[in-house]
């Protein structure tokens, strides 16, 4: 009895380490077919989820659990809501009147869009911003004869870290604020500081990459100026009822954990009333939807599940926490560049999600924990901007680049994206060391 006992546990063993490793060769295979560009990321993911549920790493129940409904509520949303208001002109108006403010200047049409995407990604979701930047960006690029790449890149890079600064940026700091009792008034204290430097040595290095090359001939800066911005209005009662609503979207936003609701019931709600009220075909507004980025986010989902599944990203996690041996300073500083790589490469909900119970039983035995909260906040949210895949926005902002003719590869980003992302997670490490010294 005894010897099948065992038998039992040493076949569970050898299964378990057989998934993990095959769950683990899924998703490297994944990710370098996906670096590789030979084969479109959204099959490439599809791929990955049945080859894990043929495989039976995953079984079909497990697999759908581990897609993040409320991340892809807030995408269907806010493309379906994007596509209602892009027929009022609104884009175009606010395009003109930024090109009219920075006098035809790319290079200063460049930074108030940072600026812009930058604050409205502290308060709305990162996609969200991203879904009203992209064709303000593409308009104005149009009308000056630029290209639209190098401002694809930097709006992504400001989305992620203005989505640092506050509690309801970004997912993992929902997820931290709520496990660690911090309130968005501690997120403005700890973390907006921090992103304000690293905001401005982005803009920076980029200003050094392309500032100085941004030329636009004389007659075209001429035509931007000449052009009236309340004449690319289309519909004026619809870019009204699209600015009340948009409002009213802020608001849920910021409220929907006071209120119990999820901020794709946020998302969608204000799709469906914008289409009430406009009176506007939702089968037209459909096909505006991205559906390819939103099967790829389901699969990416599902293969990074199967990672959490079989306690892979849990071994890394704790793998993490015993490199430094119980050392507050020196697991900050671990968790903060950790967090980062890894979030480069996997969704940094899961990674938060493992770190939290971690966290929380090194805090119950009278550790000072409060520098590693703010440690896996700044590097899980700050890594989203090492690779195209990082983030959610950087997938969004990449897929409407590419829909208009403009394509960002996943090595074009790579040699941009990952040192400037090392970069901030530098000056995040200075200023915890600052603000969290050894003792």
């Amino acid at each position: 009895m005894r010897a099948f006992v065992v038998c039992n546990e040493w076949c569970d063993m050898e299964a378990m380490d057989f998934n993990q490793i095959f769950a683990i060769a899924v998703f490297i295979v994944a990710i370098v077919t996906i670096m590789s560009e030979k084969i479109h990321r959204t099959l490439v993911a599809i791929a990955g989820t049945v080859i894990l549920l043929l495989a039976h790493v995953l079984s079909f129940d497990t697999a759908i659990s581990h897609i993040d409904f409320n991340t892809l509520g807030v995408l269907f949303g806010m493309m379906l809501f994007v596509a209602v208001v892009r027929e009022s002109g609104m884009f175009e108006f606010l395009a003109v009147k930024t090109a009219k403010l920075a006098k035809g200047d790319p290079w200063k049409i460049m930074v108030l869009f940072v600026l812009l995407t930058a604050v409205l990604s502290a308060v709305l979701d990162n996609v969200t911003t991203v879904l009203l930047i992209g064709p303000m960006t593409l308009t104005i690029c149009k009308l000056l004869k630029i290209n639209p790449i190098p401002f694809f890149m930097v709006e992504i890079m400001a989305s992620n870290i203005g989505g640092t600064a506050t509690l309801i940026g970004d997912p993992p700091n929902i997820m931290i604020g709520s496990a660690a009792g911090f309130t968005f008034a501690d997120f403005i204290m700890y973390d907006t500081p921090v992103v304000i430097v690293i905001l401005a040595a982005v803009i920076g290095v980029f200003y050094i990459m392309y500032g100085r090359k941004m030329k636009v001939s004389e007659e075209d800066r001429e035509r931007v100026m000449n052009l009236v911005e309340y004449e690319q209005i289309h519909d004026k009662r619809l870019m009204t009822q699209s600015i009340v609503v948009l409002v009213l979207v802020v608001v849920g936003f910021m409220m929907h954990g006071a209120l119990g609701v999820e901020s794709s019931v946020i998302a969608i709600s204000a799709a469906a009333i914008l289409l009430l009220i406009s009176g506007r075909d939702i089968t037209k507004a459909l096909v505006h939807v991205e559906w390819t980025t939103l099967a790829f986010f389901a699969g990416l989902f599902i293969i990074v599940g199967g990672l959490a599944e079989t306690g892979t990203i849990d071994a890394i996690a704790q793998g993490l926490i015993d490199v430094t041996g119980g050392n507050v300073f020196l697991t900050m500083i671990v968790l903060l560049v950790a967090s980062a790589v890894v979030s480069s490469f996997l969704d940094n909900i899961p990674f938060v999600a493992t770190m939290i119970p971690i966290l929380l039983a090194m805090e119950s035995t009278g550790m000072d924990v409060t520098p590693l909260w703010w440690a896996v906040s700044l590097g899980a949210c700050l890594g989203g901007n090492g690779t195209l895949i990082g983030a959610s926005a950087n997938v969004v902002l990449s897929d409407i680049s590419a829909k208009n003719g403009y394509t960002i590869s996943f090595l074009q980003y790579l040699k941009v994206g990952f040192p400037i992302m090392l970069l901030t997670v530098a000056i995040a490490g200075v200023y915890l060391v600052l603000r969290f010294p050894p003792m």
